[in-house]
């Protein structure tokens, strides 16, 4: 059985100020033809299909395209942590009936496996969404499930896996030791889940995390990654499509296909009189998206508008010289003691949006860090 694995589409992505949505619709269609080459007996979107849990209205359209451009193959869908589970499970009772399987809400027996067949048998398909351990100490609450790890543990044991069959589980979890980019949110570690959780299963298709890689070595366990390079920590990953093909029980083979978008994320460095020359940019992708770093001593005045003639697409800037290292070296020793935990999360905030908090956010996150710290 060949199946396809996608994952973290994150449809309607702004980033730096930039709607990323035409270069997702531009690599949407190069997946459709991998897929179409490919022949799948079925693909699989593990989580964070869109990037917010409201989605923008452009981006509702965009998905909707390329699922109905793959209405001929069996598609199994589940929602990450930037989905609303709710939202992206609508009508999917109804479109169970025509192949397109997704996630409900996590609940008590909400993980009934998607069964297919080929000429070695059946295969068993499970979709667990997203979870967290309130959600699953709610389904189950004789069970002690206080971290992550118990919760996937606890979910997977209520299942009632045969293990002497082929089965796939689809979900959407970080996995210790796995490497995240900045693009990815984390909460010191607390949301890790133990690999050894997966024992026995023939195929775990991961979302959550944006590097394409296997877990603890082993291809069975795997982030596909992004099919778009969403932050400069990235800028050096190859972004494919994974193609798993099991065949009888204990059989199974992994390859990638690469994906060509249609603006890279390249970060570039050098001196402004450097990087303005014609002989250091003629027939390169001057529209790529790019992150430069001067290395002038002297501040360039008007730097990035003046690069933008030559670069259209900068996302963002810096200088590396003499000050700046040195201001780093301070800010790095100290930053934990001059920055207040609001600041903080203002800054990581701006990172993943794009833009600053209003003053109705502020208040807002503010009120709650006050509370936390009131009840510690």
């Amino acid at each position: 059985m060949k199946i396809i694995h996608l994952s973290d589409l994150h449809i309607g992505k702004r980033l730096n100020g930039y709607s990323l949505l035409n270069d997702q619709v531009f690599i949407l269609n190069q997946i459709k033809s991998i897929i179409d080459a490919e022949n799948p007996d079925a693909v699989i979107i593990a989580g964070d299909v869109y990037d917010k849990t409201v989605p923008p209205a452009e981006a509702v359209p965009a998905l909707d395209d390329f699922l109905c451009s793959l209405k001929r193959y069996p598609i199994l869908m589940i929602s990450g942590n930037h989905d609303s589970p709710e939202r992206l499970a609508f009508a999917s009772r109804l479109l169970s009936q025509n192949g397109l399987h997704i996630s409900p809400v996590y609940k008590q027996d909400s993980v009934a496996p998607v069964i297919m067949e080929d000429q070695h048998g059946p295969v068993y398909f499970y979709m667990l969404p997203f979870v967290r351990p309130a959600q699953v100490r709610q389904a189950f609450p004789e069970e002690e499930t206080a971290s992550f790890t118990d919760a996937v543990r606890t979910a997977l044991a209520h299942m009632n896996i045969d293990y002497s069959q082929r089965n796939v589980l689809i979900t959407h979890q970080f996995i210790t030791g796995s490497e995240r980019s900045d693009s990815e949110n984390s909460v010191g570690g607390a949301d890790n889940v133990d690999a050894s959780v997966f024992d026995g299963l023939d195929y775990v298709a991961l979302g959550h995390l944006h590097g394409p890689q296997n877990v603890g070595g082993s291809p069975r366990i795997r982030y596909c990654g992004t099919p778009l390079k969403y932050s400069f920590s990235e800028a050096k990953q190859e972004k494919s499509v994974s193609v798993i093909t099991l065949g009888a029980k204990g059989e199974f083979e992994l390859k990638t296909v690469p994906l060509r978008p249609a603006h890279d994320m390249r970060k570039l460095k050098g001196t402004f009189m450097e990087l303005t020359d014609r002989s250091s940019y003629e027939g390169t992708a001057v529209d790529d998206y790019l992150h430069i770093t001067l290395t002038d001593e002297q501040d360039i005045p008007d730097a990035m508008a003046r690069l933008r003639i030559t670069y259209p697409n900068i996302m963002s800037m810096d200088y590396d010289n003499t000050r700046t290292r040195t201001q780093n070296v301070i800010d790095g020793a100290e930053q934990a003691e001059s920055k207040s935990p609001l600041e903080l999360f203002a800054e990581l905030y701006e990172q993943q949006n794009g833009q600053p908090f209003t003053s109705e956010q502020r208040d807002y996150v503010e009120s709650l860090i006050n509370s936390i710290w009131e009840e510690d």
